[in-house]
């Protein structure tokens, strides 16, 4: 069928004058067009979760259990029961007495202020009428219009009278030469931009708002230069993520930089996770092969592994490199998912093989078992179920009753061609079954598009990738990035090149997070 005759509705007379190999093909097109209309539609309406609802009373098993049905009786219908009528009480409260015995807040972060309440029975009397025999603490959370504040350093101007000179003290340094801006104000910029998405112009207007006169510039200039102050420890980030042993690695697309007049070329982050909870965001212009290399290095780490999603980049990669290659069995999972639809029963078995396969994770995970505890588990559990699930696959092919196009042959295609690095995390205990733990680490790339949509330059982008890459190690080894980058801002300069690696965040925890350096504004009483 062409593309003109696809594109209007025909009549009886010629669909009547069509071959039985026409009607054929056409059920082919409608099927797979439903099939990306339906999935089009659960991207937009539809719940994005891959999780399996599975109806216990169905009596379906779990896998590997084989049920004889002639041996399973009908199910009885449930006996009914008397119960006793009753009036249920109504529920009673306490009377709001105000006291929260339990704070809901960390008082040495937080600013409180206090508000002496007066006792209307003791008004008129004297002190020496009553006694205060203690407190009742009331908590209410409170905003101001805003946080910002203005550090006035009065510098005495004064003149030695024996000598006649007039001397004052310097200002204090800044981490930025000759800038207004605090440390505290140049992290916590770049936190609510990076943290929170909240964007340089939205944050200009807060500061509008709240009484404060700055230009938009110097924000995006103040923000450019504390990033640049940043840059030589991701670079020490990334070379510890390089020298891992196992990497898993993936790609997100973002706008970047002018293609012409209304457009925006499309690059990509590609993320990089380090077996020491590390991660990076390289940013680079395109999705070619060579910038794995670039990433990554071409100085490979002895038995070195890359978990990828099977990217031909990363199989070229390891090629190069004598790497191993393990792929991710969450990939080959959502395949199957999303062939669901259209062969119910086949998808739904073998979506049971690889839920057994993350059965054996968890149990492994409840137990924490060392490596090679964890590497026997494996091969005593896990591996029969690959095995089982490859040769399922093989059966599959060899019926030879589904279509190439058919979404399910191709999710047993993507599976079969990937059995060899599927099957590595089955003999190194270090390998992840998936690289979940990457993308859960880059949704702070999407979060961010939702808001910023694009980055203007190449720069830009680059910066996100050096401030998401810090934030997000931080959440990974529970830093509180504000205060982490309140202390490295100012030690930076301070310690040698030698040893900025101590500021990555892995590092600056052992090391500097029992004293951080803080703001004076943290000295002062709020």
């Amino acid at each position: 069928m062409n593309s003109t005759t696809a594109a209007r509705v025909l009549s009886l007379d010629e669909a009547a004058a069509y071959r039985p190999q026409q009607v054929v093909e056409l059920s082919r097109e409608l099927a797979a067009a439903k099939h990306q209309l339906d999935w089009f539609k659960r991207q937009v309406f539809g719940q994005k979760s891959e999780r399996r609802i599975i109806d216990n009373a169905s009596g379906q098993m779990s896998l590997g259990e084989a049920i004889d049905q002639d041996q399973v009786a009908s199910p009885l219908p449930p006996v009914g029961r008397q119960v006793a009528a009753h009036t249920r009480r109504p529920t009673t409260r306490k009377p709001d007495i105000g006291d929260d015995s339990l704070p809901f807040f960390d008082a040495s972060r937080v600013p409180v202020e206090v508000i002496e309440l007066s006792v209307p029975e003791a008004e008129g009397l004297s002190p020496e009428q009553y006694e205060v025999i203690g407190h009742k603490n009331s908590y209410r959370l409170a905003q101001r219009p805003g946080s910002t504040v203005v550090l006035n350093y009065r510098r005495p101007v004064i003149k030695l009278k024996e000598s006649q000179t007039i001397v004052c003290p310097a200002a204090p340094v800044g981490v930025i030469d000759g800038s207004r801006a605090d440390v505290s104000f140049i992290a916590g910029m770049l936190i609510d931009k990076f943290a929170y998405h909240l964007p340089f112009y939205r944050q200009h207007q807060r500061l509008a708002d709240g009484g404060i006169t700055v230009s938009r510039p110097w924000l995006t200039q103040i923000g450019q230069q504390g990033i640049a102050l940043l840059e030589p420890i991701y670079d020490a980030m990334l070379g510890s993520i390089r020298a891992s042993r196992v990497k898993a690695m993936d790609e997100t697309p973002i706008k970047a930089g002018r293609a012409g007049p209304g457009k925006l070329k499309a690059a990509y982050f590609w993320p990089v996770y380090g077996e020491l909870d590390e991660v990076c965001f390289p940013f680079f212009e395109s999705r070619r092969i060579e910038h794995v290399a670039q990433a990554l290095g071409l100085s490979p780490v002895e038995r070195g592994v890359l978990l990828t999603d099977g990217y031909t980049a990363y199989e070229h990669y390891t090629k190069k490199t004598g790497l191993t290659h393990a792929q991710c069995w969450a990939h080959t999972r959502r395949r199957l998912f999303e062939a669901k639809d259209v062969e119910p029963e086949a998808a739904a078995r073998g979506l049971d093989f690889i839920g057994g396969l993350y059965a054996v994770e968890d149990r492994i995970r409840e137990q924490k078992l060392s490596a090679a505890k964890k590497l026997d588990y494996r091969l005593l559990h896990a591996k029969p179920i690959v095995e089982r699930f490859f040769a399922w696959v093989n059966q599959q092919f060899e019926a030879q009753g589904l279509l190439p196009s058919n979404p399910l042959t191709k999710a047993l295609a993507y599976a079969r061609e990937r059995r060899f690095g599927l099957e590595v995390y089955l003999t190194d205990p270090d390998v992840p079954i998936d690289t979940n733990h990457l993308e859960r680490a880059l949704r702070a790339i999407p979060m961010g598009r939702k808001n910023w949509l694009f980055c203007w330059t190449e720069l830009g982008a680059k910066h996100v990738g050096i401030m998401q890459s810090l934030i997000v190690t931080c959440r990974l080894h529970a830093i509180d990035p504000y205060d982490y980058l309140v202390d490295v801002l100012q030690r930076v300069g301070q310690l040698p090149a030698s040893r900025v690696q101590e500021l990555t965040p892995r590092l600056w925890k052992q090391l500097f997070a029992a004293n951080p350096l803080r703001s004076p504004l943290h000295s002062l009483r709020p």
